[in-house]
This record gives structure tokens, C-alpha cells and sequence, in this order.
């Protein structure tokens, strides 16, 4: 159940906003839209605060990534996912360092925004999803699929919902190979494609896992879990292997 939390959706294409609108206040959420950057900023100095903002990138007076920025340069912690036409990996890329923790293309289906939105604001509550595993320990990593958060050594890993779904699917299955099919429709949905070519996709899976990767390594520069299987995917290497 969405329990009434509250989203914040900012799109200058009404017809879009409104839709969106429409499918969360049926499952439950609060709305309020916005049509423009500036708007949602001076709003979001006022209380109540969101659980979640939804932001579209092409945008007028300001874009998303400038709505963005500016939002986290006066101390905003409330995450964001962008919600854009926009494919190519530059901008997703430029969106997760900027701060956003998903970034959704337009052009998918309710189902998915809605299941990312759950692991986010409701901690995986939603109906699509299967009841949380716990808590998953595996040498020093800790993993809670209710919060979708993880550490390393006691320390914590500052990951995107999507990078979080990677690293649980890896660890869960230690020593085994998994396919960068596998991983990308893990993130994407089953039978997405994107990138060019019919593997395209291996290489934004190598794009995610050299991000999370780069985390870790922030963290320890030791790191070394996640093993590449040249031409198929990747492994977590089980503690015993090390």
C-alpha cells in the first residue's frame, strides 16, 4: 500500500504530469504537481515535505539536472528520480552523480516506475513485489532489501535503487556467473533494449558495474568482489575465494 505518501512530479508536459498523477493517486499517493523547476524549489522550502520527487530532465526556465543542483546545493535530502524522454547513458550518468537515485525512461511502463517507486518510499511494500528476504550478509558485506541500502566493513555504500538491485542479485548468488542479460533486465525490465547494436546492453551493464565498483573502492581500495567472466557477465566472489 502507497499509505498516502507524498510525490512531488515536475514535467512541463501536462498530458504526461497528469497521467502519472492519475496512476499514483489510484494506488494511493499524495500528488501535487509542478509544472517548471523554479516552482517545485519554492515549494519545497515549505513543509510538507515529499517522500519522493519525480523530475523531468527538458524542461523550461530551468532543466532537471539545474532544478537538480540547485535542490541539493540548499541541503535537500529528498531523492529523486528522473523521469525523461532522454536515453543516452551521458545523461542518466549525469543525473546519478548530480545526486538523483533513478533515472526511468519515459517510454516504460507504469508497472516499473511504480516498482522502483515502492523500493524507495514504501521499502519494496508494494504489491508487485515479493515480501522482503532480510537482511543478507556475506563477508563483509551487509544488504537490507527493505531499505535498499548497503555496507561495506561497516561503512555505507552509497548506492542508486538500481545499483543496490544489482549488488543483492551478485551477492545473493555468490560464486555463481550471471548473465549481463541477466543484470540489465534486472534494472530495465525483461526484453528491454538499449545501446547500439543487439548487445548493446553489455555495455551499460559494464557502465553500472564500473560505478558500483568505484564505490566500493571509495570505501576500500582493496575491493575486489565483483569478478568479470569475460563474454558473459559477472560473479561476487564468495569469502572462501579470496
Amino acid at each position: 500500500m502507497a499509505d498516502g505518501a507524498l510525490i512531488f512530479i515536475v514535467d512541463d508536459d501536462d498530458l504526461f504530469r497528469e497521467s502519472v498523477s492519475q496512476n499514483l493517486g489510484d494506488d494511493g499517493f499524495t500528488v501535487e504537481e509542478f509544472p517548471d523547476g523554479p516552482e517545485v524549489l519554492e515549494r519545497l522550502k515549505q513543509d510538507p515535505k515529499p517522500s519522493l520527487i519525480l523530475l523531468d530532465w527538458k524542461m523550461p526556465r530551468m532543466n532537471g539536472i539545474e532544478v537538480l543542483k540547485t535542490y541539493r546545493g540548499d541541503g535537500g535530502q529528498v531523492p529523486v528520480i528522473f523521469l525523461t524522454v532522454l536515453s543516452d547513458q551521458i545523461y542518466e550518468e549525469a543525473a546519478l552523480i548530480g545526486g538523483a537515485v533513478d533515472f526511468i525512461e519515459k517510454s516504460r511502463s507504469f508497472s516499473i516506475l511504480r516498482r522502483r517507486i515502492d523500493l524507495i518510499v514504501g521499502g519494496k511494500r508494494g504489491q508487485s513485489e515479493a515480501p522482503a528476504e532480510g537482511l543478507l550478509e556475506i563477508g563483509g558485506l551487509a544488504l537490507d532489501p527493505d531499505s535498499a541500502r548497503a555496507r561495506w566493513r561497516g561503512k555505507e555504500v552509497d548506492l542508486t535503487v538500481a545499483e543496490f538491485s544489482i549488488v543483492h542479485h551478485l551477492a545473493a548468488r555468490q560464486g555463481r556467473d550471471c548473465r549481463y542479460r541477466e543484470l540489465y533486465d534486472l534494472v530495465r525490465g525483461e526484453g528491454f533494449h538499449a545501446g547500439a547494436g543487439e548487445d548493446g546492453f553489455r555495455t551499460n551493464v559494464r557502465s553500472m558495474i564500473k560505478r558500483v565498483r568505484r564505490k566500493f573502492e571509495n570505501l576500500d581500495a582493496d575491493f575486489a568482489e565483483i569478478e568479470n567472466y569475460p563474454g558473459f557477465g559477472y560473479r561476487w566472489r564468495r569469502p572462501e575465494d579470496r
